[in-house]
């Protein structure tokens, strides 16, 4: 999410109404260079929404990355962008590239533009799914325009293959977390502290969520909530969901072996006797993926299946809405050695 410290139309305590209003639990604003809300005192609670505060370390044109649990800006110039992961990593944080996959629109370079990521061996959390840049990317002409920003729930179908293909890639030699993202600036204008906007944030906040499940319940206390949040995405405990195509709340996907022991999303284990479990909160196109290959599809609200031996196993959920076949679930893997 962008703000108004940044090139966001909306402040932050709008963004977190807007929030509440789509009943979102947490807000990461990644304002481009920027920790001015978390300077500002804007990062916590507002009401029922939790904002917390990262960056998006934004060199010119491509290699843009999304930072959290970072004290203080990073300072990209100069710096390749394995030295951007790193320099993160120094300060204590983690993060994910930014639409590392985003070729633009050749049309309309407002709605996206070219941001594409140049060594993405050098990463440990991509950003598998940007609403905003890989669905503005099809834009082609006037018509597409404006069939997106009318219907974007119509618009959007699945997920980019391109995307999952190279995560499946990346995801062969290390374990590498995806998230779903919106990249939302509520585009318009301020007018006398008003917004005349083509997309609100509340609306965007509906199309793409990247679910996190948290070992402990938030209390309300910033650190303690902070670090469950982070702590989740850091280990891929979390999955990417279309809530516009049915609400994606119940979802589970885990391995359990033959002794009782359970792997979560995210979890890295030797191979041995481990069977997969997926449960969704109602019957859909279930694929369960292995290394990026479907080993097993079923059109059920729950699918267990043996693992074959070695491989990095995620799931892939879709439902027919609108006359179309949609992506409404993306698992993050689990990996056996």
């Amino acid at each position: 999410m962008h703000s108004t410290h940044s090139d966001g139309t909306g402040t932050v305590a709008e963004i977190a109404r807007a929030a509440e209003e789509a009943a979102v639990d947490v807000v990461l604003l990644t304002d481009h260079d920027s920790l001015e809300a978390k300077r500002c005192g804007e990062e916590g609670w507002h009401g029922e929404a939790l904002v917390l505060v990262g960056e998006e370390v934004s060199p010119p044109d491509r290699n843009h990355y999304l930072a959290f649990g970072i004290e203080e800006h990073v300072d990209h110039r100069g710096l390749a962008p394995a030295q951007v992961v790193e320099a993160v990593g120094e300060r204590g944080g983690f993060g994910f590239a930014a639409h590392p996959f985003s070729e633009g629109s050749t049309r309309f370079r407002r709605l996206s533009n070219s941001m594409l990521w140049e060594d993405l061996d050098a990463l440990d959390g991509i950003e598998v799914w940007s609403f905003l840049s890989d669905n503005g990317q099809r834009v082609a002409g006037l018509r597409d325009a404006l069939s997106f920003v009318a219907r974007p729930d119509r618009y959007v179908t699945r997920a980019p293959e391109r995307n999952l293909a190279e995560w499946d890639r990346l995801g062969a030699s290390r374990r590498v977390v995806g998230i779903g993202g919106l990249d939302a600036h509520q585009f318009g204008r301020r007018i006398a502290g008003r917004v005349v906007r083509v997309m609100s944030y509340s609306r965007s906040f509906r199309q793409l969520h990247t679910r996190v499940l948290v070992a402990e319940p938030l209390t309300g206390d910033l650190a303690h909530d902070r670090d469950q949040v982070y702590s989740a995405l850091r280990a891929g405990r979390c999955y990417i969901a279309a809530p516009e195509v049915a609400s994606p709340a119940g979802f589970e996907f885990f391995a359990k072996s033959f002794g009782g022991e359970r792997l979560e999303m995210g979890a890295e284990a030797p191979a041995g006797d481990w069977t997969l479990h997926t449960l969704l909160p109602r019957p859909a196109d279930v694929r369960l993926l292995r290394d990026g290959a479907e080993v097993a599809r079923l059109q059920a609200p729950a699918v267990v299946h043996a693992a074959e031996g070695p491989g990095v196993y995620r799931v892939e959920a879709t439902l027919e809405t609108h006359g179309a076949e949609r992506t409404w679930i993306l698992s993050n893997p689990i990996y056996l050695r």
